[in-house]
């Protein structure tokens, strides 16, 4: 059947087909010409009248009915006379508008398993820090408030899950406004290597608890300039670095290298320790997701620190990645405009 078949196409080719076989028994019984004229053509003109009918009635209309729903739903406005036929059209535009719906469907599915576990991530970082501060408090109050040799320290270690309740919950706000765009960046010219100094001595604490030393290499000899907010660019840094300190090896030494990437600066952080599993690294950017998780509960952190890096990189136009090799170390690198 023609593709561009219309209902009254169908019904004369229907009438046609019908009108045939009449005609032929009444020729070979009567061969009186005129008989098989008149059976033809009353043949031809009930049939056409019949099909022509039921598929107006009863096909016609209501595939037209779901041909203008499904476009009504992809343009949002429909014309009142279309110039399309549903028949030849129809198929086709219910298959893609079934693939839509499916990917909808898919999608929205996605985006329920990644609520249910955010939710469950959230959930279970901020019950650790409030049951131990609940811990640490039930036990002054029951006795070892007045005992000089555990109540300071229980206080510390409250005092303690409190600052990393209070990390999440400013991690959690900073993500949140960099996803919804409500933080701008408020860019300016700085010097790269001057930040990165600054990181080092506000981080130079967790170094030597780690007995780790800081170090620039041969490619950081030269100063670049960049143009870039340098607050949030000191909050990647500061991330990037603390984790070399904490994941790196026991006594060894974070790295820090620029390299001229003609109108960017690429800045890379380097650690010497175990490495990252190869399969972990394309979701190392997620929020609270954990190479290993008894090790990363010991070494404290929100789990958000690498995802808001990521954000605020990109957030410049900018991109960020990490290499790694198990028993090698890890680098991370972004990248960063120059300024003129």
């Amino acid at each position: 059947m023609n593709t561009n078949s219309s209902p009254r196409k169908i019904a004369l080719l229907s009438a046609g087909l019908t009108s045939i076989v009449p005609a032929i028994l009444t020729g070979i019984l009567s061969f009186v010409w005129w008989h098989i004229a008149i059976v033809i053509s009353l043949t031809f003109l009930f049939s056409f009248l019949i099909t022509l009918y039921l598929l107006e009635r009863f096909i016609y209309r209501k595939i037209k009915i779901i041909y203008k729903s499904i476009h009504t739903s992809k343009t949002e406005k429909l014309q009142d006379t279309l110039e399309f036929d549903p028949i030849s059209q129809v198929s086709d535009q219910v298959s893609a508008w079934a693939k839509e719906r499916k990917d909808e469907i898919n999608l929205l599915k996605e985006q329920e398993a990644f609520r249910r576990e955010f939710v469950g991530n959230v959930s279970h970082e901020l019950k650790t820090p409030i049951f131990q501060m609940q811990g640490y408090i039930d036990t002054l109050i029951e006795g070892a408030l007045s005992d000089p040799k555990v109540n300071y320290t229980f206080l510390n270690k409250a005092s303690n899950s409190v600052d990393r309740l209070i990390e999440l919950v400013e991690d959690l706000t900073d993500l949140n406004k960099i996803e919804s765009g409500d933080l701008k960046m408020e860019k300016s010219v700085f010097d790269l290597r001057t930040l990165v100094e600054e990181v080092f001595d506000d981080v130079e604490f967790l170094a030597k608890e780690h007995n780790a030393r800081f170090g620039f290499k041969q490619s950081a000899d030269v100063d670049f300039k960049v143009n870039a907010d340098r607050k949030r660019i000191k909050q990647v840094l500061t991330n990037l670095i603390v984790n070399a300190l904490k994941y790196g090896e026991n006594g060894g030494k974070v790295l820090c290298g620029f390299y001229d990437m003609d109108k960017n600066v690429l800045i890379e952080i380097s650690d010497k320790g175990e490495g990252i599993p190869k399969h972990a690294l394309p979701r190392l950017f997620e929020r609270f997701y954990r190479v290993e998780q008894s090790r990363n509960r010991i070494e404290g952190g929100s789990g958000l620190g690498l995802s808001i890096a990521k954000h605020i990189v990109e957030a410049h136009g900018q991109s960020i990645n990490v290499r790694s090799e198990l028993g090698k170390g890890s680098t991370f690198g972004f990248t960063l405009q120059k300024a003129i």
